[in-house]
C-alpha cells in the first residue's frame, strides 16, 4: 500500500529584486576572466589538463595550474544551456529550470542527527536520509530532495547509499551524485538510469543530479574533477558550488569573495562545455564569513549574496542554485533559527533563483532537527502568500454586507462571512492549544505533525526488479570500493 504523492507548488513571484546594476555585473564577470587568464586555476587531473592544453588554455604541467584566456572562457560559456529539466520520476515532478520558477530544496550533507525518538544527538546514518525523503515526498512545497545527512553507517560507498535512499523515497528529483572516487561514480549514472528506464530517458529527464564543490581560493581537487566529467559524458545535470570564506579563503570583502567564487565555478563549467559541449550545468556561490573572535564559521551575513549570486548566475547565462537559505548557525531550535529561517523565507522570493531554500538543518548544515523542515515550511509558506500576485477584485469589497450591518454591528452571522472565512490560510503550528487550554510551543506542534506524516505517508515504491536492480548496483559498488586504496 502506499499514498498519492501531491503535486509540487514552486515560487512563481514577479516580486524579483535586484541588487547589481548590468554594468556592476558585468565588472565581477570581467574580475573573473582577469583571474582566470593570469592568476589561474588549479587542476591536478591530467585528463582535465590535456583537454585545456587541446583548446587552447595555457597549462602549467609542473604546477597544475591553468589560465583560460577569456575568449576561451566566453566560447566555452556559449555552450552551457539557459535553462534544461530535472526529471522526477512522474512528469508531473520534473524541475525547468528557466528563470520562471524557484523550487524549494532540503538542506544537504550534515554529519549529525537528533533522533526521532531518544532526542540525542548522533552521527547520521542512511535511515534518517530514507526519513526525511519520505517525508519530503509529501510536503508540496519541497520539490528537490537533497539527502540532508550523509550515510556515514556505509563508509566508502556513503555516497552512493544516500542517492540510493533518494531514489527509493520519493517521487521527486534528487540531488543523487556528489564527489566520489571516479571508479564509483559509474554506478551513480547507472542508479539513475535503472530509474529513468533507459539511457535516453536519462539523458531527456535526469532523475538525479550532481554537485561538485570547488576548493577555495581558486582550487579543485582530482576527483572532483574527474567524477564531474562522468556526471557530464552521461548527461546529468551538475552544479558547480564554491564557498569561499571571507578572511581565510577569500578576501574579508563580499565582492571579493563573489569573484573568487566566480572564477572556480566558471573554470569547471569551462571544461565541461570543452569535453561536452551543451552539457547540463548550474552555477553556486555560497559565501560564508571567518569569525574573527574564534576563526569558526558564519553562514550568515548581512549582505543580499543571496540575490547577488543569483543575478550573476543569469548574467553567465546559466540556472542558479542558491538564492535564499531557511537555513541558520544557530545549535538548536529558537529565537535564532527563527530569525534565519524568516528572513531567508523572503529572500527566497526576492532573489528567484532556480534552486533554493536548503530546508532542515541547524548548526551551519551540520545538525538534522527532523521538525526543522516543518517549521521552515511555514515560514516558506507564509512567504509564499505574501508575495503572491493579489487580485483586485471589487466584490471583495462586500459594500453590500458593510451597508446591511451597519455602524455597531456584528458581520459573524452573515452568510458572506460564512463563505470567506476560510479564504484565509490558518497555520496548523500557531495558536494551537492542549488539552488544559494553554499555549502549546509550535516545535512540539511540528514534531507531532512530523510523525505524523513519517508514520502515514508511504511513496510509491519503485517495481521490485527497478529495486532488485539497484541492491546489484550497490553491491558491486561494495566490492570496488574494497579495492581502492
Amino acid at each position: 500500500m502506499f499514498t498519492e504523492t501531491p503535486d509540487i507548488v514552486p515560487f512563481t513571484s514577479s516580486n524579483k529584486s535586484e541588487v547589481l546594476s548590468p554594468t556592476e555585473l558585468e565588472t565581477i564577470k570581467n574580475g573573473t576572466l582577469e583571474l582566470l587568464s593570469e592568476t589561474g586555476i588549479y587542476f591536478p587531473s591530467k585528463k582535465a589538463l590535456s583537454i585545456f592544453s587541446d583548446h587552447g588554455a595555457v597549462v602549467d604541467w609542473d604546477s597544475e595550474i591553468v589560465r583560460i584566456p577569456p575568449d576561451l572562457v566566453k566560447k566555452a560559456m556559449s555552450n552551457a544551456p539557459r535553462s534544461f529539466v530535472l526529471g522526477g520520476r512522474e512528469e508531473r515532478f520534473d524541475l525547468m529550470l528557466d528563470g520562471m520558477h524557484t523550487y524549494l530544496s532540503t538542506d544537504g550533507c550534515g554529519v549529525h542527527a537528533i533522533d526521532l525518538e531518544t532526542r540525542q544527538k548522533r552521527s547520521s546514518r542512511k535511515d534518517d536520509i530514507a526519513m526525511m525523503a519520505r517525508v519530503s515526498d509529501a510536503l508540496p512545497l519541497i520539490s528537490f530532495f537533497w539527502p540532508l545527512v550523509s550515510a556515514q553507517d556505509h563508509g566508502k560507498t556513503a555516497q552512493l547509499h544516500e542517492c540510493h535512499a533518494g531514489l527509493t523515497n520519493t517521487l521527486k528529483h534528487v540531488r543523487g551524485g556528489t564527489t566520489v572516487h571516479p571508479k564509483l561514480a559509474k554506478y551513480i549514472v547507472e542508479m539513475a538510469t535503472v530509474v529513468a528506464g533507459s539511457d535516453e530517458a536519462r539523458r531527456q529527464r535526469p532523475p538525479i543530479n550532481a554537485n561538485i564543490c570547488t576548493i577555495a581560493p581558486l582550487a579543485h581537487d582530482t576527483d572532483g574533477i574527474e567524477t564531474a566529467m562522468v556526471y557530464a559524458e552521461a548527461g546529468i545535470p551538475t552544479s558547480f558550488m564554491a564557498m569561499p570564506t571571507m578572511g581565510s579563503t577569500a578576501p574579508a570583502s563580499p565582492l571579493g569573495a563573489m569573484v573568487v567564487g566566480d572564477a572556480e565555478v566558471i573554470s569547471m563549467m569551462v571544461l565541461i562545455q570543452l569535453a561536452y559541449p551543451g552539457a547540463p550545468v548550474f552555477h553556486s556561490i555560497i559565501p560564508s564569513l571567518m569569525d574573527p573572535r574564534t576563526g569558526g564559521y558564519i553562514g550568515g551575513t548581512s549582505t543580499p549574496f543571496s540575490i547577488m549570486n543569483v543575478q550573476l548566475a543569469h548574467a553567465w547565462n546559466v540556472p542558479s542554485l542558491g538564492g535564499g537559505s531557511t537555513s541558520s548557525d544557530a545549535q538548536e531550535i529558537g529565537w535564532w533559527s527563527g530569525t534565519d529561517s524568516g528572513y531567508g523565507a523572503v529572500e527566497i522570493v526576492l532573489a528567484g533563483g532556480e534552486v533554493c531554500g536548503y530546508l532542515g538543518m541547524l548548526g551551519s548544515s551540520m545538525i538534522l532537527y527532523p521538525e526543522q523542515i516543518i517549521l521552515e515550511l511555514e515560514m516558506c509558506q507564509y512567504a509564499y502568500d505574501m508575495f503572491e500576485l493579489f487580485e483586485f477584485n471589487i466584490s471583495n469589497m462586500a459594500l453590500d454586507v458593510i451597508k446591511k450591518v451597519g455602524p455597531r454591528g456584528h458581520y459573524l452571522r452573515e452568510k458572506h462571512t460564512r463563505q470567506h472565512i476560510r479564504d484565509f490560510r490558518y497555520s496548523p503550528l500557531f495558536r494551537q492549544k492542549d488539552e488544559e487550554g494553554n499555549s502549546r510551543p509550535p516545535q512540539e506542534a511540528a514534531l507531532d505533525e512530523f510523525k505524523q506524516i513519517y508514520q502515514n505517508h508511504q511513496p510509491e515504491p519503485l517495481p521490485d526488479d527497478d529495486l532488485r536492480e539497484l541492491d546489484q548496483i550497490l553491491a558491486a559498488a561494495e566490492r570496488t570500493a574494497e579495492n581502492l586504496g
